[in-house]
């Protein structure tokens, strides 16, 4: 008897050991394959561009494809769940927008996965404030002239936004919190439409990505009259802060994160984010960002992880008490 379970637990040592020495093994040969980053947007968005970017760099780093695979749907919460189904082995990664991590978890009814529990948080590339514009014909041109026709005409001044709980729309919820305001939410299917419609004067404001209407500033289509970061941007050095234009507590960032399944063996992990992080600091791409408004962020797993608490409990805060719903 005493032999049979001294058999019995070498037996288990040794099938123990086994398993850490071939986690080990194919941890130290990661990635051996191509890897998938599942972006859950349509090609062509800024976090398409962002992903492609990375993916060409992480691939030259580690001598292996980096695939980009669009699969929208679902205000991006299709590709996420597919994400957290995958096996946790570093071939499967996320590239999302904030909306996936910390908006749509609050805004739908369900969601295929537990944002704060079934992922392994990598790295936010990049973040950007947004910019609060004026269409061509509007006369504002400051916030406190914005606020007073927003008091004028209660419900009324119409703000376009890509959609429901995208950032520009929580940052226009925010906006109108903050001032004791109320405007006329449009939201459209994606920023492309809500940006023509701004352009052809359909609509009042809108607080849109600094890069998604950068060119339109420069070439005075659009005024620019705040920005929703803690700081001024860059690329509009002349346009004030919400905070510097009286507007305390409206900070809004859009931002990008890197995300994979959860329970990633620890040495992958490790190089994915120092990959990820190399990638986006390349002298090449980090200047093709900055030259779009965006700004380099390229946090540790660590601050990830902490950084996406926060803006989940933040979000979730915003929404119940605006009532934001996805309808």
């Amino acid at each position: 008897m005493f032999l049979a379970k001294k058999l019995l637990f070498i037996a288990s040592a040794c099938s123990v050991a086994f398993a850490a020495s071939a986690q080990t093994g194919a941890s130290t040969t990661w990635p051996d394959k191509p890897v998938t980053i599942v972006v859950p947007f349509p090609a062509g968005g800024s976090t398409d561009m962002v992903a492609r970017a990375m993916a060409q760099q992480m691939g030259d780093k580690l001598g292996q494809n980096f695939v980009v695979d669009n699969r929208p749907g679902a205000t991006g919460t299709l590709g996420a769940g597919a994400v957290k189904r995958a096996a946790p082995d570093g071939y499967t990664l996320l590239v999302s927008s904030l909306g996936a991590f910390v908006v749509a978890p609050h805004l739908l009814k369900s969601v295929p996965y537990d944002a704060l529990k079934d992922f392994d948080y990598i790295t936010v590339p990049v973040q950007a404030p947004n910019v609060l514009v004026a269409s061509p014909g509007q006369k504002a041109r400051t916030v406190k002239e914005v606020i007073a026709q927003l008091k004028a005409n209660p419900g009324k001044v119409s703000f376009a936004t890509s959609g429901n709980g995208s950032s520009d729309h929580l940052s226009a919820e925010v906006f109108w919190q903050q001032t004791g305001t109320e405007g006329l939410h449009i939201p459209y299917k994606g920023g492309a439409p809500a940006i023509n419609d701004l352009l052809g004067g359909q609509v009042d404001f809108s607080f849109q990505n600094v890069n998604a209407v950068l060119q339109h500033i420069r070439a005075g289509k659009l005024h620019a009259i705040a920005v929703t970061g803690d700081k001024r941007s860059p690329v509009l050095p002349d346009v004030p802060t919400l905070a510097e234009a009286g507007v305390a507590g409206a900070e809004v960032y859009s931002w990008q994160g890197m995300a994979a399944p959860k329970s990633l063996p620890a040495a992958v992990k490790q190089k994915l984010a120092e990959a990820a992080i190399a990638a986006i600091n390349d002298p090449a791409v980090k200047k093709r960002m900055l030259d779009q408004g965006l700004e380099i962020v390229a946090s540790t797993p660590e601050a990830f992880t902490a950084y996406q608490a926060r803006e989940f409990a933040r979000w979730k805060t915003v929404i119940e008490t605006r009532k934001i719903t996805a309808d």
